[in-house]
């Protein structure tokens, strides 16, 4: 019994759902060296403006720069964090994939079973219908039913 899209139907839902997972792995890496190179940027930026000089408009302008660069290390370690949990939930819902794969190949098996089962209760109706036809016949030519109607 084969459902359409199902198992056995070419290419179907199991090549797009690989396609989609390879495609959402490749973002998912480009989204962490993305945030991880913004972190290191930032932060090697961060250390080259820390430098301490006399005049005081030039410190104000090198704080407002750590600032700025101290602010985009924390959008980068956010976005880490937020890709982290997206990560735990693909693997979470990576697992719901496998268990619905097994329930599906489960039920190819249990519908296999029911074929046969089928298949063997038909013959032993078909044995049990020849046997009482049989009995049928020799019961009603036997002496026994013979003398019974006679008495």
């Amino acid at each position: 019994m084969s459902k359409p899209g199902g198992p056995g139907a070419g290419g179907g839902p199991t090549a797009a759902a690989a396609a989609a997972a390879a495609q959402k792995q490749k973002s998912l890496l480009q989204r962490v060296d993305a945030d991880i190179a913004n972190i290191v940027d930032n932060f090697s930026l961060l250390v080259n403006v820390a430098r301490v000089n006399d005049l005081p408009v030039r410190n104000a302008q090198e704080a407002f720069q750590m600032e700025t660069r101290a602010a985009r290390m924390v959008q980068a370690a956010d976005s880490l964090l937020k890709l982290v949990s997206e990560l735990k939930q693909t693997a979470i819902f990576s697992g719901f994939e496998s268990l619905n794969e097994n329930v599906e190949r489960r039920i190819v098996e249990f519908n296999q079973l029911e074929e046969s089962t089928d298949r063997l209760l038909q013959r032993i109706g078909e044995q049990a219908a020849v046997s009482l036809n049989e009995l049928e016949t020799h019961y009603y030519s036997s002496v026994q039913r013979a003398n019974r109607q006679v008495g």
